[in-house]
Formats: C-alpha cells, sequence, structure tokens
C-alpha cells in the first residue's frame, strides 16, 4: 500500500511538472481562496486577542455609570428624540461619597476630545484625549503608572496644574528629555508633569495612549460647558461579588437621580467587557462574509482543477491504455488520477496557509498584539483544501479508470 501510494505520489509530481502552467495558475487560485478564508479567520482571532487584552485590562470586576444616550419615543406629533440629562458633578460626587458596597469609585469627565499639547517648539497632532479624572481613576480603569506618581487626593480636589500623559505623548514632546517635572500646555493652561502612564496599547484604532489626565476640578474650572457629563467607574472588589455590586450601584443611584419606581433608569451601566461582546458581534459578520469570499473562491479554483484532470485524462490516453495492458487495475488508474489532484490541492493549500500567516503577522504587528498560531484554521484550510483535490478529481478519475485499453492504445 506504501509503495503505490510512492509510486502514485511520485507519477502525480511528474505530472504536474509536465503541465506546469496550468497547474501553477490551479494552485495559485487555490492558494488565493485558502489564503483569504484562513488568513481573515486568523485576522479575526488576532483582533479579538488585542480586544480581550485592552478590554479586559480594566478588570472583568468593573463597570461605568454614565449618561444614556438619545432614544426613540412615537408621540403624537411623531417620532421624537427623548434627551436624558448629564450627570452632574454633584450627583457624581454623592453617589462616590454613599456608595458603601466593597469596591473602589471614581469621578471623571471628558474635557477635549481632539486637543493638541505643546512642550517648547514640539507640539502633538489635535488627536489627544484629554480627560478629567480624581485619584481613584487609574485603578478603576486599568492604567498604570510607569514614572513618577499619581494624583494625590488634593491635588485631584483643589484643581492643582498637575498632568500624567500617555506613552504616545512622551514619544511626540519627550523624544530625549525625561518628562517628569516639564511644563506643557493644554490648551490655554500650563500643566506639570508628575507621572507617565505605562502604555496600553490599541484595540481596533482606539488608542489608550493618546491621552492626557488632569485634575478633576481643574477640568471643571477650564474645561466647563453647559453639557458637560461625568461618568463614575466603579471597581468590584470581587468579581463574585460583580452583580450584587452592580445592582446596589443602580439601586443608589436611582435614588440620586430622582427615578420613580417603575420608570426606567435615565443612565447607562456597562460592564467592562461589553464594548468587547459587541465587536464580537459585528466581528461575526466579517467571519461570514469571508467565508463566503473563499468558498466562491475554491469553487472556481476546483473548476478549473477538474478541467485541468480532464486534459490530462485526454492528453494521457495513450498512457492510460499502456498501463491497463501491463495490468494496471481499474482501482490504481483511479487512485493515480485522484492523488495528483489532491497534491495539487495541497500544494495550494500549502502556499495559501503561508499567505494567510503573514496576514496574520501583520495584523499582528500593527495591534501590538501577540501572534497565536491558528492551528485550528490551518487544519481546516488543509482539510479544505483534501476535500475539493477528492471532488475534484473523481470525475476525471473516474473517467480515465473506465477508458477501454484497447481503445486507449489506439488513440493518437
Amino acid at each position: 500500500m506504501n509503495s503505490s501510494f510512492r509510486e502514485n505520489f511520485r507519477v502525480a509530481l511528474s505530472s504536474i511538472r509536465g503541465q506546469s502552467l496550468r497547474a501553477f495558475l490551479t494552485i495559485l487560485i487555490i492558494a488565493l481562496g485558502i489564503g483569504a478564508l484562513v488568513g481573515i479567520l486568523t485576522s479575526i482571532d488576532v483582533m479579538k486577542t488585542s480586544l480581550t487584552s485592552n478590554f479586559t485590562s480594566m478588570g472583568a470586576n468593573t463597570f461605568t455609570i454614565r449618561n444614556r444616550e438619545f432614544r426613540i419615543r412615537i408621540g403624537r406629533g411623531g417620532k421624537k428624540p427623548k434627551k436624558f440629562r448629564p450627570i452632574t458633578f454633584k450627583e457624581a460626587m454623592e453617589f462616590s461619597d454613599r456608595f458603601d458596597f466593597p469596591g473602589t469609585v471614581s469621578v471623571s469627565t471628558m474635557a477635549s476630545m481632539a486637543s493638541t499639547l505643546k512642550y517648547k517648539s514640539e507640539k502633538t497632532n489635535p488627536n489627544i484625549q484629554v480627560l478629567g479624572v480624581d485619584q481613584n481613576y487609574l485603578a478603576t480603569s486599568g492604567y498604570e503608572i510607569e514614572r513618577g506618581r499619581n494624583f494625590s487626593r488634593l491635588e485631584a480636589t483643589s484643581g492643582a496644574h498637575v498632568a500624567l500623559i500617555g506613552h504616545d505623548l512622551i514619544l511626540t514632546l519627550f523624544k530625549k528629555e525625561d518628562p517628569i517635572g516639564k511644563e506643557i500646555s493644554v490648551g490655554a493652561g500650563k500643566y506639570l508633569i508628575i507621572g507617565t502612564l505605562k502604555p496600553k496599547g490599541s484595540a481596533m484604532g482606539f488608542g489608550g495612549d493618546k491621552t492626557a489626565m488632569l485634575p478633576i476640578e481643574n477640568v471643571r474650572q477650564y474645561f466647563s460647558r453647559p453639557d458637560m457629563t461625568f461618568t463614575i467607574s466603579v471597581l468590584s472588589r470581587d468579581a463574585r461579588l460583580m452583580e450584587a455590586t452592580i445592582s446596589n450601584a443602580t439601586g443608589l443611584f436611582r435614588i440620586i437621580r430622582k427615578v420613580n419606581i417603575g420608570d426606567d433608569e435615565n443612565f447607562d451601566i456597562i460592564k467592562s467587557d461589553s464594548f468587547a461582546s459587541a465587536l464580537f458581534e459585528d466581528l461575526k459578520y466579517v467571519t461570514i462574509g469571508a467565508t463566503i469570499i473563499g468558498i466562491i473562491t475554491l469553487l472556481g479554483a476546483a473548476i478549473g482543477l477538474m478541467n485541468i484532470m480532464l486534459v490530462s485524462v485526454t492528453e494521457r490516453t495513450r498512457e492510460i491504455g499502456i498501463r491497463k495492458a501491463l495490468g494496471a487495475t481499474r482501482s490504481s488508474i483511479r487512485n493515480q488520477f485522484l492523488t495528483e489532484a489532491i497534491v495539487i490541492c495541497q500544494f495550494g493549500g500549502l502556499f495559501g496557509v503561508l499567505l494567510a500567516m503573514i496576514i496574520g503577522l501583520l495584523i499582528s504587528f500593527s495591534m501590538n498584539s501577540p501572534f497565536v498560531m491558528p492551528w485550528a484554521w490551518i487544519i481546516l484550510g488543509f482539510t479544505i483544501c483534501f476535500c475539493v483535490g477528492l471532488i475534484s478529481g473523481i470525475y476525471p478519475a473516474i473517467k480515465a479508470s473506465r477508458l477501454d485499453p484497447i481503445e486507449a492504445l489506439r488513440y493518437e
């Protein structure tokens, strides 16, 4: 059995060399199909790994209370957007003072989504997030101090002109200098850098390192606006008590916001992994699209392979007749042509998997995410190639095995 397989494999390679151009084009089509399918699936796995790493860095036991977005409501005049009032600083601080469940509470607000920071002659692009935070914000958000120190309670509540900056700002503003103790411009104000943050990386383009943090009271004074809303983050001390903590926080904030019994909350509570779950749901449709594209490409490759094998049967009719005259059985002729089809497909699968791994590595590198060898998708790719070779080669192989040896020997 092994010697028969080796002989079939040797003849298959010889046949592929004899029709190298057609075989190469078919291998290329199969490689593109497998590369597209396995490459996109591998890239999605890399994205999921990156998302999971970034969002769970906030902690599986963290949740956020924020202002509820617009909602559509139907009235006599048709659809009207229902606007929920912002969470005020007074409400956020009252919650922080009254919340007595085991955990850590922080209050923050967005000062600007697109600020430009300056240091001497250097300045950033206008894409820096400026946050107003208290002394607990780092604990609830997953940020860590790399150098320097965090805000003190006094600095957060007195509006001191101090700042914490993300890793990207260090690279942009302080190429060869130590940023600690340096003064930067944020808007019209000057701020002393007291700490730098460890790199957080980015997920799907959402960067956590293009960030500057100022004391929340300072932001209230110098970045104030009428619609300013505040966000409350809660870090539960025990992940097993997460639901109880959320229930306790919801009840307390309903009281603070004066929500009547039976009415819906006028605020949202979002767990730290909710964003990742929503993005995973969206990625499901990308997976379906990639699968459809890969199947269509492989269908075209299967048709092309079947055509090559039929042409090969026609061109080698006399060879088949000679082999049958020398005692070759129908099954040995059939197995030979099936082996050729499968070998061509496996070559296509090999190059396709290599292409897919390159795609995955590039995505991984661009997202600063660890690359995990996609063994499941590699096995799937080779399995699909085997099936394509089997389906494409079965009809030409049967046709070759049924040729009459006398008629085949007469063929010119």
